[in-house]
């Protein structure tokens, strides 16, 4: 399940929701009990970098190794 971010338009307080996709957004700010809350936008906690499996799995010959340059080509 992703984790929804929010702020309160008319106080400022931010939260954390953990909810499932199909669940309506939060409305009611827990801090001053208002109907005035709104999704934030923001990056995931993580990310792909590097060499790594979604890079070299499933991939067969030449195409095994695509970043590295040198292993697995056969460019002379």
């Amino acid at each position: 399940m992703p984790i929804y971010e929010y702020q309160c338009q008319s106080c400022g307080h931010q939260l954390e929701a953990l909810q499932k996709m199909s669940d309506a957004p939060l409305k009611e700010c827990p801090a001053c009990k208002e109907e005035s809350l709104a999704k934030m936008i923001s990056a995931p906690g993580f990310r792909l970098a590097g060499g790594g499996w979604y890079e070299t799995d499933f991939k067969t010959g030449s195409k095994k190794n695509l970043a590295g340059g040198g292993n697995g080509s056969s460019d002379s």
